[in-house]
């Protein structure tokens, strides 16, 4: 699970500059899916959301900070509960409050460490930092040679832990929450210079200058916080080489763990599932990195590729799916059930049949009330002036849902007008058609959808009662 994949950035998803192997050679081995969703645009959100079955406003799972504890339920303590035999590689998943990783794997953590050498020159921009490529977050080139950094540690740990440690008497499940190609946009060679400038494609226009209105509002003040304004088409192939390079190295980086697998003599008998948390803007309306409100399609976007054994193969699946049903899947794959209500549909049967119906709608949210202000996070560094316009103009990061079906999408905001795209004739969701009188009843239609979804999964009740009555020792405390 790489972090921030754009899904037009791998080439079995139609992307025919970006080299992805091997992630293209997963898909031929089984199902590509055209239409999966993330439930939430920003990392940690996203992933509870996978590991729950719940969505981000289920349990109040929508910030950063409010991860998964140790009474709630995750799909890696269920399949360790099915006898699983459960490995997270690495040390940040963005997932478990503390305590919770342990007790939900049998291992967990690094048995690699990270080069202290490569992870300064991860962390030093090359650029001026008083420029606009700075305040776009790219650093440059990291070195001439492979670095052994955080993502690097992971891959190394899960290699080493499948040739040493994988059993063979027993079923296992290995979770590889990779960082990049998160920003800043930074790589080594042979990645750095992978792809060449000139083939990167056209970004989406700028949503103010060119596009007119009906664009949420964080988009120019988000623009403003950065000062992107002076960032030129040619600053923007740069970053969009550098981010295909980084999305390379991860492609790399999984077809050496599927070689340790076949090493082992497992390749027969194990299943593969890539997806992210989300996307990236990577200069589209001008934009680059995330918000939390932002849901577009650059964002929500799945690049969700599964092959599993005696599944059917070069699948091409455009049903709705939403990632919130990960976690079904693998449990029936895993010949188990959840023991908690939730809110994901599994797609096993997708894998034997693509063709299949599934869901007529896919939900992303993201967002905050006003109120919630004084818990925003206060991010340093590259991401001070976006967490300072989040608590300075909360009302720009205001609770938005989206609904889509493969024809439309709605957008429904709390603080700013709503939106309404056409996703045949507008795939990147650039013009917003809301208040066109041929599409008032379309329009009332989703909304109401909408409200529907919010009833249906506002909360969920514990599989285990309290007594009514419960008894008490009575007297002074």
């Amino acid at each position: 699970m790489p972090d921030q994949q754009r899904t037009d950035a791998v080439g079995c998803f139609g992307n025919d500059v970006v080299q992805t192997p091997t992630i293209d050679a997963v898909a031929a081995r089984g199902t590509r899916f055209t239409n999966a969703f993330v439930q939430h645009s920003v990392c940690g959100p996203s992933r509870v959301s996978h590991m729950t079955g719940w969505y981000p406003h289920t349990a109040g799972h929508r910030t950063l900070d409010n991860l998964l504890k140790p009474h709630e339920p995750n799909l890696l303590r269920l399949m360790k509960d099915a006898g699983y035999y459960v490995a997270y590689v690495g040390e940040r998943g963005d997932v478990f409050a503390p305590g919770v990783t342990e007790d939900s794997t049998t291992f967990c953590g690094n048995l690699v460490n990270t080069d202290p050498a490569a992870m300064t020159a991860r962390w030093t921009p090359k650029v001026d930092q008083e420029s606009a490529m700075f305040r776009s977050f790219y650093f440059g080139k990291s070195g001439d040679e492979p670095l052994i950094d955080f993502d690097e540690a992971m891959v190394q740990t899960a290699i080493q832990w499948i040739e040493e440690a994988a059993p063979k008497d027993q079923p296992w499940f290995l979770w590889i929450p990779l960082i990049f190609p998160h920003p800043p946009f930074a790589a080594e060679e042979p990645w750095f210079s992978m792809h060449a400038r000139a083939d990167m494609p056209a970004r989406i226009p700028n949503a103010a200058t060119e596009l007119g209105a009906g664009k949420a509002g964080f988009m120019a003040a988000y623009r403003d916080a950065y000062n992107w304004h002076p960032m030129t088409d040619d600053d923007y192939r740069e970053i969009q080489a550098v981010y295909y390079g980084m999305v390379s190295r991860t492609d790399d980086q999984l077809r050496r763990v599927m070689e340790a697998v076949d090493r082992a003599g497992q390749a027969d008998e194990t299943g593969w599932i890539y997806g992210t948390d989300h996307g990236e803007y990577l200069g589209d309306y001008g934009l680059v990195e995330k918000w939390p409100s932002g849901l577009d399609p650059q964002l929500t976007q799945n690049p969700l590729v599964v092959a599993i054994p005696g599944g059917a193969e070069r699948q091409v699946c455009d049903a709705m799916v939403e990632m919130v049903d990960l976690l079904p899947t693998a449990l029936e794959l895993a010949d188990t059930e959840a023991q908690h209500t939730h809110f994901g549909k599994s797609f096993v049967h997708l894998l034997e049949d693509a063709s299949g119906e599934h869901r007529d709608a896919a939900f992303s949210e993201g967002g905050f009330r006003l109120g919630d202000v004084d818990l925003l996070e206060k991010p340093f560094w590259i991401y001070e002036a976006k967490g300072q316009l989040q608590r300075d103009r909360t009302d720009l990061c205001g609770k938005a849902v989206c609904m889509r079906t493969k024809e439309w999408t709605y957008v429904h905001r709390l603080y700013e007008q709503d939106e309404l795209y056409d996703r045949a004739d507008d795939p990147y969701e650039t013009m917003n058609l809301i208040g066109s009188p041929e599409h008032t009843a379309r329009e009332a239609a989703m909304k109401d959808r909408i409200l529907d979804w919010h009833l249906e999964t506002s909360d969920v009740i514990p599989w285990n009662a309290d007594p009514r009555r419960p008894e008490i020792v009575h007297g002074y405390r």
